[in-house]
């Protein structure tokens, strides 16, 4: 991978799971703590929906950049087929690439499935706290995978 582009790689890696970490694990428990459950969920959700946002706009990035490192991978190999680090490179980028998939799958659920379930149940009495641990539960696999994607870009 050039420099440039592993730069940049890194740095949207960081800020991805930078930002889902202050967000879940500190602004949102912060804010029920101080504002209690009527302000704060509203204000949680618009902070989750743009983090999602956000997610999917990092993530997008990052399979531009990661399709062109495989891209240089793949030329590499056809330039000196017998070269099984090379091979190895391409498998990591390609291992990275489903990881930030599976990340912007996730948020997608949660943006478009659980977070409307959560609307629903608030408002019709419905199970509020299967929905809350789904998306949880959702924002968790989230943070894991650009985690992992951070920790594998930063070799």
């Amino acid at each position: 991978m050039k420099p440039a582009v592993q730069r940049l790689s890194l740095g949207l890696a960081a800020l991805w799971w930078g930002g889902l970490s202050a967000v879940s694990f500190v602004v949102v428990p912060t804010l029920f703590a101080q504002l209690g459950a009527p302000v704060a969920g509203p204000v949680a959700a618009n902070l989750f929906s743009l983090q999602a946002w956000a997610g999917l706009l990092i993530g997008l990035a990052l399979l531009l950049l990661l399709r062109s490192a495989r891209g240089g991978a793949l030329q590499s190999l056809v330039d000196s087929a017998a070269d099984a680090e090379r091979m190895a490179v391409m498998q990591r980028v390609v291992g990275t690439m489903g990881l930030v998939l599976a990340a912007m799958i996730l948020a997608l659920l949660q943006e478009f499935g659980v977070a409307q379930n959560i609307i629903t149940a608030r408002a019709s009495g419905g199970n509020l706290r299967l929905w809350h641990g789904v998306g949880s539960a959702m924002v968790l696999g989230q943070w894991l995978c650009a985690g992992a994607v951070l920790w594998r870009l930063s070799r």
